[in-house]
C-alpha cells in the first residue's frame, strides 16, 4: 500500500453547514475522511531543502505542522493540563508563548486560552520548528528501475521512511525530491544503520504480489558483515529466540519468551583481527542478524547498539546480561550520551528527558512517544526498520492510524512549511526561531565514519527477479581498519 502523506488527510468531503450555535458554545467538526494509498507529494517535498557539510547530507530546519485528533482520555481536560502531563518535551511556558505566537490552533481556530476544556473530536494543530539529525552525504545508487520497481543500494544511517525525528533525511524523500520517484510502495525495510538492496514497487498490485513471497518466504536475503575476532570456518545455524527490549531506542536481545529466529552463518574471510561473515537470515525478526552475532559473542565491529560496554563484559554473549531491561536501556543511553552520540541511536536528549514522564499518561507504548516527528503518516518506531521484509514484525503503529498522531513530548519537532532554494551552503539567520530551543544547542556532528555500521544487504531473489549490489569496501578480504 502506498504511504499517506500528511497533505492528504487535508483531502475530504464537503464540509456539511455549521448549526447555529448557543451562546459559549464552540463549534466541533466531525473527523476528515482519510484517503488512503496517496503518497508524498510535492507540497511535502517543498517544505525545506539539503545541504551538504563534511561528508554529511543536512536538512535546513524548517517549520511544520503536528496535527492531532482528541484523544478519548483528554476529553473534558483542558489544554493545559494534557500539555503539562502528556507533552512534557517543553515546559507550560513554551506552550504559553507559542500560543501568544499564533502557533497553536484548535479546530483551525488561533488558541487563546490554554484553559479550553477539550471535546471529542477537536482537532489540535501546533506548528514548530523542526531539526532533523544529519545522515551519510552518500548518494543512493539506483540498481534497477523499471515500469514495476525501484531497486536502491541504500547508504548506511538513512531511514527508509520518514520516522521519529527523520522526514526529509529519509531514502523515500530524497528518492521523491532527487530522483523524482513519487508514491513508491515499499516492499521492506532496512535498519537505518543498514546499508544495501532496498526494493519499492511503482504499482500496488506489484507490492501485492511481491508482499505475498515476502509473507511465503519464497525471498532469498542474502546479508554480509564484519564481525568481531575468528569466526568458525564451518556453518553456523543460530536459532534463539529474540525478544523487543525497546521500540523507543531500538533494543532487542534474546529471550525465551521471545519470538523463534533462525539465521545461518557461514565465514567468508579473516585479517587476524576481525571476520567478513555471509548472513542468511530465515526468518525477519527486528534486529535479528545483529541479536544473533551478539549471542554467539561475534558482534559487529561498529554495531552502535549490540556492541557496546553497556551489555557488561561479555558484551551479551551467550545471553549473559547481568542487568534488567531498564538497567540496560539506561546503560545504553548512558554511553551514547558521554560520547555525544544519542543521534546514533536516533533519539534526543528531549525524548529521553520526557520518556520517563510519560509512562503513567495512557500511550500507546515507546513506539508511540518515538512517533514524533510526523505522526500522520510516518510508522515511526526506531526499531521498525527490519533487517528483513516481514514487515509487520515490529508493527505497534500502524501507517494511517491515528495511534500515529499521538506525539506527546516532542513538539518542538513540529513544523509548518518555509521553503528554502538551493542544495548546498550554511545556514542562514533566517532559519533561526525564537522559540525554539534546538536553535539554542550546539551540537557536534557525527563524524561519516560514525554513521557507517558494518552490515549490508548485499542479495534479495524472489521466482522472478533477482538483484544485488556491489560488496561494500569494508567486506574486502585485503581491507584494514
Amino acid at each position: 500500500m502506498a504511504e499517506p502523506g500528511p497533505g492528504d488527510r487535508e483531502e475530504a468531503a464537503p464540509a456539511p453547514k455549521k448549526r447555529r450555535l448557543a451562546g459559549g458554545e464552540r463549534y466541533v467538526p466531525p473527523p476528515r475522511k482519510l484517503r488512503a494509498g496517496v503518497s508524498f507529494g510535492p507540497a511535502h517535498f517543498a517544505e525545506t531543502s539539503y545541504y551538504f557539510e563534511g561528508g554529511l547530507r543536512k536538512v535546513r530546519p524548517y517549520y511544520f505542522d503536528f496535527r492531532t485528533y482528541c484523544k478519548g482520555r483528554w476529553v473534558g481536560r483542558s489544554l493545559l493540563h494534557v500539555f503539562g502531563t502528556e507533552f512534557r518535551a517543553q515546559p507550560l511556558a513554551y506552550y504559553r508563548a507559542a500560543a501568544r505566537a499564533g502557533r497553536l490552533r484548535l479546530n483551525e481556530e488561533p488558541v487563546r486560552d490554554l484553559g479550553v476544556v477539550l471535546k471529542n473530536n477537536d482537532f489540535l494543530r501546533n506548528t514548530v520548528h523542526r531539526h532533523e539529525p544529519p545522515v551519510t552525504a552518500q548518494p543512493i545508487e539506483i540498481l534497477v528501475e523499471d515500469d514495476e520497481v525501484v531497486v536502491v543500494d541504500k547508504p548506511s544511517s538513512l531511514p527508509v521512511h520518514p520516522c521519529g525525528r527523520f522526514r526529509h533525511n529519509t531514502v523515500i524523500f530524497i528518492l521523491g525530491k532527487e530522483h523524482d520517484l513519487k508514491e513508491l510502495h515499499t516492499i521492506h525495510r532496512l535498519d537505518r544503520m543498514t546499508s544495501g538492496v532496498l526494493m519499492f514497487a511503482k504499482t500496488a498490485e506489484v507490492s501485492k504480489r511481491i508482499d505475498e513471497q515476502v509473507r511465503e518466504r519464497q525471498l532469498e536475503k542474502e546479508y554480509v558483515c564484519r564481525v568481531v575476532g575468528e569466526f568458525p570456518e564451518h556453518e553456523v545455524v543460530c536459532e534463539e529466540p529474540i525478544l523487543v527490549v525497546s521500540y523507543k531506542v531500538g533494543v532487542c536481545r534474546v529471550d525465551p519468551k521471545g519470538k523463534f529466529c533462525k539465521t545461518i552463518f557461514q565465514r567468508l574471510s579473516y585479517n587476524g583481527k576481525t571476520s567478513v561473515v555471509k548472513c542468511l537470515p530465515r526468518t525477519g525478526r527486528t534486529h535479528q542478524i545483529r541479536v544473533h552475532l551478539q549471542y554467539l559473542g561475534h558482534p559487529i565491529v561498529n554495531d552502535p547498539i549490540y556492541n557496546m560496554e553497556a551489555w557488561g563484559p561479555h558484551r551479551g554473549k551467550g545471553g549473559k546480561i547481568d542487568k534488567t531491561d531498564e538497567e540496560l536501556l539506561k546503560a545504553l543511553v548512558e554511553e551514547h550520551r558521554s560520547k555525544q552520540s544519542l543521534d546514533v541511536l536516533g533519539i534526543s536528549e528531549e525524548d529521553l528527558n520526557s520518556s520517563a514522564e510519560n509512562k503513567d499518561s495512557g500511550n500507546c507504548s515507546d513506539c508511540t512517544k518515538a512517533a514524533l516527528a510526523d505522526p500522520i503518516n510516518e510508522n515511526s518506531c526506531p526499531a521498525e526498520d527490519t533487517e528483513d521484509p516481514e514487515r509487520n514484525d515490529v508493527a505497534a503503529c500502524p501507517l494511517n492510524s491515528d495511534s500515529n498522531l499521538e506525539t506527546p513530548e516532542n513538539d518542538k519537532e513540529l513544523v509548518s512549511c518555509e521553503n528554502q532554494d538551493g542544495q548546498t551552503g550554511e545556514k542562514s539567520s533566517e532559519e533561526k526561531d525564537p522559540l525554539c530551543m534546538e536553535c539554542k544547542i550546539t551540537r557536534r556532528d557525527p563524524s561519516p565514519k560514525e554513521l557507517v555500521m558494518y552490515l549490508h544487504a548485499l542479495r534479495y531473489k524472489g521466482a522472478e527477479f533477482e538483484y544485488c549490489s556491489k560488496m561494500p569496501e569494508w567486506a574486502m578480504e585485503d581491507w584494514e581498519e
